[in-house]
């Protein structure tokens, strides 16, 4: 299978499909220049049910050990109580995690997109989208 864009929903079966699904999303509107596989810290496991609060702060959980991340600056602004676990429309909960980040021309991240591939049916497709409206923040490119 490779990126099928023939239907409502994309499909995917690897990192490159995902990148390129959140490159198309344009972060903000503004062009993604780069993308970041996201790797579990602990295991390099790249499998990961994710959960988004209502303010798009972003954590992603470890299928493999289980170890908790959250992505960008999502641990700043991250609340327990208005969270809720991702789910492609087929049910999956199961994710392969990929982060796009919009540059300002200094290299400082104007916006970061989290894009998801869902491991039951490869369905791809962008769950976050968050304004970075501080600098610096060239840190947050490498917290996929």
């Amino acid at each position: 299978m490779t990126l099928d864009k023939s239907g409502k929903l994309w499909r995917g079966e690897d990192f490159a499909d995902l990148a390129e699904c959140v490159r198309d999303f344009k972060a903000g509107g503004y062009p993604v220049t780069t993308v970041v596989e996201s790797r579990c810290g602990e295991c390099d496991g790249r499998s990961f049910q994710v959960n988004i609060d209502e303010e798009e702060a972003t954590q992603r959980v470890c299928l493999a050990c289980g170890s908790v991340a959250f992505i960008g600056d999502s641990a700043e602004h991250w609340s327990e109580d208005e969270s809720d676990s991702c789910a492609c429309p087929c049910g999956g909960e199961e994710f392969a995690v990929a982060v796009g980040y919009a540059l300002f021309d200094d290299g400082e991240v104007r916006w970061i997109s989290v894009g998801l591939r869902c491991l039951k049916d490869n369905v791809l497709g962008v769950y976050a989208d968050t304004k970075i409206d501080y600098s610096p923040s060239r840190h947050l490119l490498s917290q996929a």
